[in-house]
Parts: structure tokens; C-alpha cells; sequence
């Protein structure tokens, strides 16, 4: 046969297709599930069982771990969980990071009786909350939490920390991490809502989609690459009191219209792993929902990959819940349910009861071969069945400069400047100014939880030479323009009377205030309004008639309404990460321009929960969505100019996509970074529908006087919703378009 041009140009289509198909991915999509069936058919129940039994790290140890105290491993008892149990996971650290040498003796030590002292060989798979960098490795680099990384409205700085995240993870030898929170943050009391991406469902999903692209890949097997966990399914960042791990009442609509959506995009995204919501949804625990673990999860989503427990929650079906009578009872309800691996965590109870309940004939042998071929399957594409030690390889990248730029770039975008009198701000760098409050001196408090220690808390082992706020204006203006006075604690006066005497002689008064960190039930409060004796510091300073620039630091959105107009200027960092302070001096003396908007409402009462996309009724007849700054909201030094919106066809059918395109100028005198936001209004619809809705989001650098052209381009899954029937439809009518305060109205026959 003579060779053609358009044989060669088939061939080398071919061949380029093939070079980017990673042998991982070959090798997942042809031999996994051989591989799985072989591997199954070699083992007892008692080894399978133990596959889906994870323990905590504190189970195999001799000393825990303190701050003042190292950790260590027992041996008896590593050997025990391994080839007694046949554990099939471990996580976590007792409460304090290690340093990257010892977990590489750690993983190590557990591998080497993994693979090569036991009867298969088949690794341990290591699981960590690697929540905003390698958090449990002394010396990471440390991102600003999701919260903030929404605030930047860049997507590409999602990516880039999920990739920096995985390297440092996979360079401590750690190859599965328990994150991202695909959560939706629309109960601000949640004391989770700083793990969140925010309040809106399409904000959330790119994020967290951009996010498990950067640690993934094509390939979570690759050595600077690591497995993602989507958390907590479902509905658990909704509860109705806002206290952490309590009920939800949620319909079946509402869960389909705001919760579930974000997991199913984590799902396309390639996330092979699902942590298990820890509280219950109309009176359902997540462990014991069959509906939301099988039904919608696997038949409706087409998830393929590994569903875990969160810490002791099937023991609390028993314990707490009190929907299973007897410990076993709860196991058999959970594995049932859809659970494939139980962290139990804290001892071996999963793997007695469960072997007792397979042998009685209360859980089929199908599902414990289903479980395990899907714990299986997900270890063959970690990589560690061919390689189960840490990729040392990857230490020289460890916390290097190039992820330090990158930490704070990230930093100063996530930042929001919600308030800018006078153009109080930025401030000349010959600025006498007092610095004081709370928040203004810790690394803690721009970190939250799962920093080192699981609260975050313990300031003393923060890294020295990270710059505090205090700090950062210290080196940003020199020491001789900088005082210093605490004022207050979080909740006790020190020395307010000593601010007040500094801030007379000062130029302008920086007042950094905010929560203490915290995470999870620990953080739980009753009262979203920040103390009293924090407001009061406001108060008082503001009667010397000086300019207040207030910095908020806080992993929600504390009620500061009665000083607000005290305050010429307002910057809400929320938890700006391990560079925050560099970030914070940047911005408030002009060396960055501020670019961070709102991915929450922020409220102004203490009960003002209502969300951006609320609902018509929400609006009518004296009520009003009313906050303190609206979503999407955040100011520059330079000013922008929205023009000319057009739309491609003012006429649609449901299966045309229309486009959408606005001119942005920047109309300032600096360099400035705009987030430009594409809001859909469906008017009508079957079940009321919601004020607007993002649907859209680009962020751009403009030059002073450049425009950009951005287009957008809409489909039929854009104007989707949750019909009566609880499945996505699309209904005709008119829709309206809104871009800045500009809006173009279509029809859909």
C-alpha cells in the first residue's frame, strides 16, 4: 500500500496522541481491573477485611507526639496492625508535624513490613490532611486557606497550590490527601466555612476542579503528583444551628440545586476518593445513607473510586446517632450503606465486627470484593504498588522560592479591601503609624487549623522567620515609623489606655483584629458578632479623630457593623496563609494592588444569612438581601469601566450556545487586576428561581487605559435547574445577562 501524506499525518497523530497518554494512564485504563480481579482472587477474607480497616498513626506509636515531646513508632504494634489486621491505611499524626526526614523513616518503616513481610506485599496507602500545603511537614509551604484562594477568583492559583501542595506532599512520602472541601459555605456560624470555596456553586466547582487538576494531573500516580478526597459528602456544611457536626434539613431539591453539584464536578475532574459527611441530613446519617452513598453517588454520578469514613463515624451511628443498636449493627449499616474503608480510627473493633458479620451472613461477599477491588484499585493508580517509599528526589524542591513567590501572589490576590475612604489607602511608606490589636502580631491567626497542630493554635512552633503583620510593616517602613501597643486580647482589655496614648501621636492607626484559630467543633460559636472588647478598641481609638485602617483576620464573617464607620478603610484577609503578613504590608503601602472579592456575602447583622442568589420572596414585601458587602464584592487602587455588553443572538433554542462578550477598561493610573463576574437571571420558572446566579468569571491585568475584550460562552447547562419532578431540566422564557451593572436581556423558545 503506498504511504500518503494523509497516512503520515494519521500516524502522527497517532504517535502524539500516545506521547501524552502517560503509561499511569495506560496502564489504569487497560490492566487495573485485571490486575484487581487477580490480586482479589488471592486473598483470604481476613486480608480483605483488613484492606478496608484504616487506623490513626497514634494506634502504631510508642510516643504520640507533642510539641515537647517526638514521636515514635512501636514496632510490636506496626507489626501487629499490619500482619495481624492487614491494615489496608493509616493517617494522620497524633497532633505535631514531623519534620521531613522522619517521614521518610516513618512511611518507610511501614512500607518495608507492608511489602515485604507479608504475604502479598500489598502497601499501605498513607492518607494526611494536606488542606493548604503540606501541613503536617515542619517547613511547608503554607497556602491561605480555601476561603481566601476563592477570594482571588483565579483559578490558575488554584491549580498552581494544588501542584506545589502534591510535590511537597509526595516529597514526605504521602500519596493520598484529604482534600479539597467541595462543601458549599452558606451557614457563616460553621466554624468549617474557611475550608470552603465559598457560597456559590459555580465558584466553588472551577476552584475546586482547578484545584484536583493541579495535584492530580493526568496522572495521580506521577511521583510530584498525589491522589485528591473530595469532603465531606454531602450537605454537611449546612447545618441548621451552625454548630459543626449537627443536623441539616435539607430537601431533596435544595440538595440537588446547591450541594451536590460541586462533588459531581470534583467526580469529572477525576477525584477517585469521597470522605463521608460526618452529621446527618433529615435525620439520615452521611454513614448510613444508602440513597446518597449508592444510589446517587455511584448509579447517577458514576463515581468508580474509594469512599472513606471520617474520624469514628461509624462507631457514632451506635454511640451517637443511635441508629444501630449494637456497635456491629453500626458497621453492617455503614459497609451496607456504601462505605468501602472505615476510619475507625483508634483501635480494631471495624475489622472484629465486620469479619463476624461476613462469616454470619449478615454482608455479602460481593460487597466486601466491591469495597476492596475499589481500595485496591485506587493503591495500583497511587503508583505505590511499584513504588510505596517517599520520592526523596523531590526534597530539593521542598519550600523553595519559586513556591514561596507563588504562596504570596496568592496571599495578596486573596485579600479584600472592602472600604477605601478618602483613598485613605494605600499609605506612604513615611506613615507614622501604631499598629495594634490582636491579630497583629501572630502567624496563627492567617493560618487557622490543620497548621502543624490540628487547631492551628500553638503559635510557639510557627517558623521565626515568617513575618507577622507587625513584622511585615516593620520591614515594609522601618521600626522608627512603626509602634506597637496589643490593646486586647481576643476577648480580655490589656492595655487599650496605652493604644490611645500612641495613637495621638500617630499618623494613622492600624487595627488588626479577628478570631484565634480553630478548626472544626473546637470553633464552634453562638454569636457571629466579634467581642465586645474588640469593637471597643475601635471605639476608643476613634475618638483621638486619628484614621483607623481595620484588618480582619478570621476564618468568617465576625459581625463588625458598629465599626465600620469608624474605620476610613477596611481589609478583610479572612486566613491569608504562611505569607499573609508580606501580603497585608504590601497592600496597605502599595506595592500590590489589591484584586480580591468576596466569595461569600459578607453580613451586617448577626442573622443576615441570606446568600447572594436568593430567592424572589427573599426580596419582596420588606425583606431585602441586605449585607454589609455583597458577594463578589472588592475595591482597587485603580478604577475600571465596563462597556459595550452584546450578546451573539438575543434568540436561542435550547441546544444553541450563546456568546457573550464586554469591553473592560482600566480608566486608573496603576496596574490593576479586575475579576470581571457574568451573573443569568432566569425570570420565570416552575420552581421559583434565584435573583442571579453566576455563571461566569475571568480575572485580567490591565495596564492604566488599556481595554480587554472578554468573552464568555454560555450553554444549555448554564441555564439548567432543579425542576419539580428534582431533575435538571431547562425550561424556555426570558433570561437576563448581567455584567457589572450592565444587562442584556434573550429569550429561550
Amino acid at each position: 500500500m503506498k504511504f500518503s501524506n494523509k497516512h503520515f499525518m494519521l500516524l502522527l497523530l497517532i504517535i502524539t496522541l500516545l506521547s501524552s497518554y502517560t503509561f499511569s494512564q495506560i496502564y489504569t485504563t487497560e490492566k487495573v481491573d485485571v490486575k484487581v480481579k487477580e490480586l482479589l482472587s488471592k486473598m483470604t477474607l481476613e486480608e480483605k477485611i483488613g484492606q478496608m480497616t484504616q487506623v490513626t498513626l497514634q494506634v502504631v506509636s510508642k510516643v504520640h507526639g507533642t510539641k515537647d515531646q517526638m514521636h515514635q513508632i512501636d514496632d510490636a504494634k506496626l507489626e501487629e496492625a499490619i500482619k495481624k489486621y492487614h491494615v489496608g491505611s493509616i493517617l494522620n499524626v497524633f497532633d505535631v508535624a514531623h519534620n521531613i526526614e522522619y517521614w521518610h523513616e516513618i512511611i518507610t518503616k511501614i512500607q518495608n513490613i507492608a511489602t515485604k513481610e507479608t504475604r502479598l506485599g500489598i502497601p499501605v496507602l498513607y492518607g494526611i490532611d494536606a488542606i493548604h500545603g503540606a501541613t503536617y511537614t515542619k517547613g511547608s509551604t503554607l497556602f491561605p486557606q480555601a476561603i481566601n484562594l476563592a477570594a482571588t477568583w483565579n483559578i490558575e492559583l488554584a491549580k498552581r497550590s494544588g501542584e506545589i501542595t502534591s510535590i511537597e506532599t509526595k516529597a514526605s512520602g504521602i500519596p493520598w490527601n484529604f482534600y479539597p472541601v467541595m462543601d458549599i459555605g452558606r451557614q457563616p456560624l460553621w466554624p468549617r466555612l474557611w475550608e470552603t470555596y465559598g457560597e456559590d456553586v459555580y465558584l466553588a466547582s472551577k476552584l475546586g476542579e482547578s484545584y484536583i487538576k493541579g495535584a492530580q494531573g493526568n496522572d495521580f500516580g506521577a511521583t510530584d503528583k498525589l491522589a485528591t478526597c473530595l469532603k465531606h459528602y454531602v450537605g454537611y456544611s449546612f447545618p441548621t444551628n451552625g454548630i459543626d457536626r449537627t443536623p441539616a434539613w435539607i430537601s431533596e431539591r435544595m440538595l440537588r440545586e446547591y450541594f451536590l453539584p460541586t462533588f459531581e464536578a470534583g467526580i469529572k475532574s477525576g477525584a477517585p476518593t469521597i470522605m463521608v459527611n460526618s452529621a446527618e441530613i433529615d435525620g439520615i446519617p452521611g454513614h448510613a445513607n444508602y440513597h446518597l452513598l449508592t444510589e446517587v453517588l455511584r448509579n447517577e454520578f458514576n463515581f468508580k473510586g474509594l469512599v472513606v469514613s471520617d474520624w469514628e463515624d461509624i462507631k457514632r451511628l451506635h454511640t451517637r446517632d443511635r441508629i444501630a443498636s449494637t456497635p456491629k449493627e453500626a458497621v453492617r449499616i455503614a459497609v451496607m450503606a456504601g462505605i468501602d474503608m472505615s476510619m475507625v480510627p483508634t483501635d480494631f473493633s471495624f475489622y472484629d465486627l465486620l469479619l463476624e458479620l461476613v462469616k454470619d451472613g449478615e454482608v455479602p461477599m460481593w460487597r466486601i470484593d466491591e469495597a476492596v477491588s475499589r481500595i485496591l484499585a485506587v493503591k495500583m493508580q497511587t503508583g505505590i504498588f511499584e513504588n510505596p517509599y517517599p520520592h526523596k528526589e523531590l526534597v530539593k524542591q521542598f519550600a523553595c522560592n519559586d513556591f514561596t513567590n507563588s504562596n504570596l501572589q496568592t496571599a495578596q490576590e486573596s485579600i479584600i479591601l472592602t472600604k477605601n475612604e478618602k483613598d485613605i489607602l494605600p499609605l506612604s511608606k513615611n506613615t507614622k503609624v501604631l499598629v495594634t490589636g490582636p491579630t497583629a502580631n501572630l502567624l496563627s491567626v492567617m493560618n487557622g487549623g490543620w497548621t502543624i497542630t490540628w487547631q492551628g493554635n500553638e503559635e510557639s512552633l510557627y517558623p521565626k522567620e515568617k513575618n507577622t503583620i507587625l513584622e511585615a510593616i516593620q520591614n515594609k517602613i522601618g521600626n522608627a515609623n512603626v509602634k506597637y501597643v496589643e490593646g486586647c486580647s481576643f476577648d480580655k482589655a490589656i492595655n487599650i489606655n496605652e493604644a490611645i496614648t500612641e495613637a495621638k501621636s500617630s499618623d494613622a492607626i492600624i487595627v488588626c483584629l479577628g478570631e484565634a484559630a480553630y478548626c472544626e467543633s473546637p470553633g464552634n460559636i453562638f454569636d457571629l458578632k466579634l467581642n465586645d472588647v474588640q469593637l471597643n478598641l475601635v471605639t476608643e481609638i476613634s475618638k483621638t479623630g486619628k484614621p483607623i485602617i481595620l484588618v480582619m483576620l478570621e476564618g468568617r464573617p465576625r459581625i463588625i457593623t458598629d465599626i465600620v464607620d469608624k474605620s476610613l478603610a477596611v481589609v478583610v484577609g479572612f486566613l491569608p496563609g504562611m505569607e499573609g503578613g508580606n501580603a497585608i504590608a504590601d497592600l496597605l503601602f502599595g506595592d500590590a494592588n489589591p484584586s480580591g472579592k468576596l466569595p461569600i456575602s459578607y453580613p451586617k447583622h448577626t442573622n443576615g444569612f441570606t446568600t447572594y442568589d436568593y430567592k424572589p420572596i427573599e426580596n419582596f414585601d420588606g425583606n431585602k438581601y441586605d449585607p454589609l458587602w455583597p458577594f463578589g464584592y472588592g475595591l482597587s487602587y485603580t478604577t475600571f469601566d465596563y462597556s459595550n455588553l452584546r450578546l451573539s443572538n438575543n434568540e436561542i433554542t435550547v441546544n444553541d450556545e450563546i456568546e457573550v462578550t464586554i469591553d473592560v477598561k482600566n480608566t486608573g493610573n496603576r496596574v490593576g487586576k479586575e475579576v470581571v463576574q457574568l451573573y443569568l437571571t432566569d425570570l420565570y420558572g416552575s420552581v421559583s428561581r434565584p435573583n442571579k446566579q453566576l455563571k461566569g468569571f475571568e480575572k485580567i491585568e490591565l495596564n492604566p487605559g488599556e481595554t480587554k475584550t472578554i468573552k464568555f460562552t454560555l450553554n444549555k447547562e448554564h441555564l439548567t435547574f432543579i425542576g419539580l419532578e428534582n431533575k435538571r431540566i431547562v425550561e424556555p422564557g426570558d433570561f437576563f445577562i448581567t455584567i457589572k451593572d450592565i444587562t442584556e436581556k434573550f429569550i429561550l423558545n
